[in-house]
């Protein structure tokens, strides 16, 4: 399935989401938790049909059959990916139905199904179904009369086998609405909380949506659709248009995933799967619910309940940023460090709104990528706009999933007088950065925001990421320089200390790794210690490799994809945390005999992030804050509680807790986390 030195990026990403289905099965986590796990992991299923299986499936298309670096055709992985996501999907709803429901029910919340409806109950429904649900629906027939409906996406559907009182036979066809909630509550005189979903209610009186019909078998399905599609941007004014002609070719992608309720009538079945013309291996039959997200929207959602749930946590506010004073004088005595959530997000959305406030700024600079969720900024800097302030902000509008709402907020914001960027044509922009121009006195003085996380206070709530507000004066010249390249002026003057991708980061990157590598041919101690969301570059994976037979030592935490297959000599470490937060941060550190030069960075190290991203890559020159990150990373590495760690060959085990449980992200939500020490993890012992 692999060569020996790659593992294939698809199947990695499945492991990655088995680690997070496996959460759903931890003691350590309350059952809301569990819930909340199980949905993200068949959320992100979605996503991976939507967008990995997608490209696989037009490169097939297309008849490309060159291997990836793991040696497989874009038909072989497509096959392997296809076996293993099905095997993902049984194992879901095991854990759905032999543990996660049955838990429910002993905590006092029951999902009834239709069988289990009473007589009193199904009045009550019946009188629901024609109050409130009836106005919503609308049914169609499918017929040679009535050509077959183009389906949405990821919506759920009811196929019913009729049968006309003239003795017809045709197909009745009911969208179940999502506009309303899926759970249909039912009365309950013992306290339990009782509900039915709302597909089930909309079947048990399917036949009054079609007159003089004889009901003979019914079935939920849904489908979905390639979302990946080659774009023809030539230029910024064309970037809009293209994404528009995009968002709409989703609603007619190809299909690449049915999902139909196992056990239903083998004939209605075959006629659907007809009328779909959707080839056998992408069809998943589901046994139980189908899209189990509406447990985290809902049910993790009722009220009450709250023993099932994490604890409460506030993030704390540094000492610093708890003063009254401007936030621009904080700036100037000294670099601040925020690690999210732990720190509180708002200190960053004080500092856009101080800027568009003080009558002293004269211009704010700042990029976006997901939007939906930085409402605050967007109103801050329309408000920027609207007092005279020299307002430039690029919203990148190729940002997956997001791209109606940003192109929505590109035309809000330039309607307050902004100067709106929508992308630079050539690259999408994933950087993470805010400049304040500032007059004071005879000079200006800029300001910086840089991180690793988008402009989300949503998703800060739940993403582990870090910010740097700093006014180093060489920072903030590459600072200008960098808006100037997302301007479209790439050739004004070099950047000296920023790195950018796609100009420098590779070269970093590689630099830096060989260095290890010869400091530790040289009998000195070669040490990369890594934290990313995904590593999958095949480049910088045979520069590690190199590194680690040269004797340094490697240790990589990452989340999410891992291409690189741990050697089986010992020196190449790969973990992987899944907890209460998404690790998102981005942190390199290259040991350089004792120097550790220290960066933040937007980008992981696959091959888009260094080659075809915007990206910025920030380095620490704070050795107080440098040496706090250090000792972040070395607390990661000592979990014992979240933490997977890579064999050999690809596969991860969960590391077990010895005498002492150590969870750094339960660590870091104290006011005084564990004391951990970079030099003690990743060094002592060392040859």
């Amino acid at each position: 399935m692999y060569k020996q030195d790659y593992i294939n990026r698809e199947l990695s990403w499945l492991d990655f989401n088995y680690r997070v289905l496996n959460e759903s099965l931890n003691d350590n986590n309350p059952l809301m938790e569990k819930i909340n796990f199980l949905s993200i992991s068949s959320s992100n299923l979605d996503e991976f049909f939507m967008v990995r299986v997608g490209k696989l499936s037009r490169k097939i298309d297309a008849g490309r059959t060159k291997p990836d670096p793991s040696g497989m055709t874009p038909a072989a992985q497509l096959a392997v990916s296809l076996d293993k996501a099905k095997k993902l999907v049984k194992d879901q709803y095991e854990i759905y139905r032999d543990i996660i429901l049955p838990k429910l029910y002993e905590n006092g919340i029951q999902q009834l199904n239709i069988e289990d409806i009473d007589k009193v109950q199904k009045k009550h429904l019946r009188k629901q179904f024609r109050r409130q649900i009836v106005p919503v629906l609308t049914p169609r027939v499918l017929s040679s009369k009535y050509p077959f409906p183009l389906l949405a996406a990821k919506r759920l559907f009811i196929a019913a086998l009729l049968k006309h009182s003239s003795g017809e036979s045709f197909i009745g066809l009911v969208p179940v609405p999502s506009g309303i909630k899926r759970l249909v509550h039912l009365p309950s005189e013992d306290g339990t909380e009782k509900f039915i979903l709302l597909e089930d209610v909309v079947k048990m009186f399917i036949e009054e949506l079609f007159t003089n019909a004889e009901l003979k078998a019914s079935l939920v399905f849904r489908v979905t659709r390639n979302t990946d599609f080659l774009m023809d941007i030539r230029s910024a004014d064309s970037i809009i248009e293209e994404m528009e002609r995009t968002i709409k070719r989703r609603t007619t992608g190809r299909l690449v995933r049915l999902e139909i309720e196992k056990g239903a009538d083998d004939k209605l079945k075959e006629l659907i799967i007809s009328l779909l013309g959707i080839r056998r291996e992408y069809i998943i039959e589901i046994d139980g619910a189908l899209d189990l997200t509406y447990m985290s929207k809902e049910v993790r959602k009722l009220s009450g309940f709250k023993e099932l749930r994490y604890g409460d946590f506030s993030p704390k506010t540094q000492d610093r940023l708890k003063s009254d004073e401007s936030i621009f004088n904080i700036i100037k005595q000294g670099d601040v460090l925020m690690h999210h959530p732990y720190d509180d997000y708002s200190s960053v959305v004080r500092f856009v709104k101080e800027a568009v406030d003080d009558p002293n700024v004269l211009a704010i600079k700042q990029t976006l990528y997901r939007v939906a969720g930085a409402k605050p900024f967007i109103a801050a800097l329309a408000h920027a706009a609207q007092k005279g302030k020299q307002v430039t902000v690029l919203v990148e509008v190729r940002a997956r999933f997001d791209e109606e709402n940003n192109i929505n907020w590109c035309r809000a914001l330039e309607k307050a007088g902004c100067n709106v960027i929508y992308g630079s044509p050539k690259w999408k922009t994933h950087s993470k950065i805010t400049l304040v121009v500032r007059q004071e006195g005879e000079k200006l003085m800029q300001y910086m925001h840089l991180g690793t996380g988008n402009y989300n206070d949503a998703t800060a709530r739940g993403y582990t990421d870090i910010s740097l507000l700093s006014c180093d004066k060489q920072l903030a010249r590459d600072a200008q320089e960098f808006f100037n390249i997302l301007s479209g002026f790439a050739d004004t003057f070099p950047m000296n200390e920023l790195v950018e991708s796609p100009y420098s980061l590779r070269g970093l990157c590689t630099k830096n790794i060989r260095r290890e590598k010869e400091n530790a041919l040289k009998g000195s101690k070669g040490l990369i210690v890594a934290k990313m969301n995904s590593i999958c570059d095949p480049k910088l994976i045979k520069e590690l490799y190199a590194a680690a037979d040269a004797g340094a030592y490697v240790y990589l935490m990452v989340r999410g994809v891992c291409s690189l297959n741990v050697p089986a000599h010992g020196r190449v470490i790969v973990r992987s945390i899944v907890g209460r937060f998404l690790e998102h941060a981005r942190i390199f550190v290259f040991y350089n005999e004792g120097l550790k030069n220290t960066y933040i960075s937007s980008a992981d190290w696959m091959p888009r992030n260094l080659d075809k991203r915007l990206e910025l890559t920030i380095p620490i020159k704070d050795t107080k804050i440098a040496e706090r990150l250090h000792n972040m990373l070395a607390l990661e590495f000592m979990d014992n509680a979240q933490a997977w760690q890579m064999q050999s060959g690809g596969e991860y085990i969960k590391l077990r807790q010895n005498d002492e449980k150590i969870s750094c992200q339960e660590e870091f939500m104290k006011d005084t986390p564990k004391e951990a020490s970079f030099d003690e993890v990743f060094l002592e012992g060392r040859e």
